[in-house]
């Protein structure tokens, strides 16, 4: 397939992250060849049944070119989300940039909450407790697994 516009002047290093609980941050970079002018512009759609959307709060560089996107309120669906990144200049054709995302693959989740330790007196030992991190999908604890790091000073 013959994609319209000047080779390189689509965005690079398309990524996104989630993090506490339903915020998303989705950063790129202008493309190598794309001319000073060039402006980004970012659609995306979380499920086939949600309406295509612009961004609402774009992350600008220093020359005011849109490098990322923010978002609030997500949700983590079980389908891929799409993203498309259109570009456009006064100078030349920019090439669009696409991609489907398995969101919860993106997330950082939080930390264990209601972490406690207690070391009876007249034990050997100590019992550390917490409960699962807040997640948006996650619906099985089971599915979590820990790793404590136990430092002596």
């Amino acid at each position: 397939p013959v994609v319209a516009g000047m080779n390189g002047s689509a965005i690079e290093n398309f990524s996104c992250v989630i993090y506490n609980i339903s915020f998303m941050n989705c950063t790129w970079q202008a493309g190598r060849d794309a001319p000073g002018d060039t402006q980004y512009i970012l659609y995306w759609q979380n499920s086939r049944d949600d309406d295509v959307m612009e961004c609402e709060l774009y992350i600008k560089d220093e020359n005011g070119r849109n490098t990322g996107c923010r978002f609030h309120n997500v949700s983590i669906e079980i389908e891929k989300a799409y993203f498309l990144v259109n570009g456009s200049s006064k100078e030349s054709l920019i090439q669009f940039y696409d991609e489907y995302v398995q969101l919860y693959t993106t997330e950082i989740l939080t930390p264990p909450l209601n972490i406690a330790v207690s070391c009876p007196r007249d034990s050997t030992g100590c019992i550390i407790t917490w409960q699962p991190p807040l997640t948006s999908h996650v619906e099985n604890i089971k599915c979590f697994q820990y790793e404590i790091n136990i430092q002596n000073k």
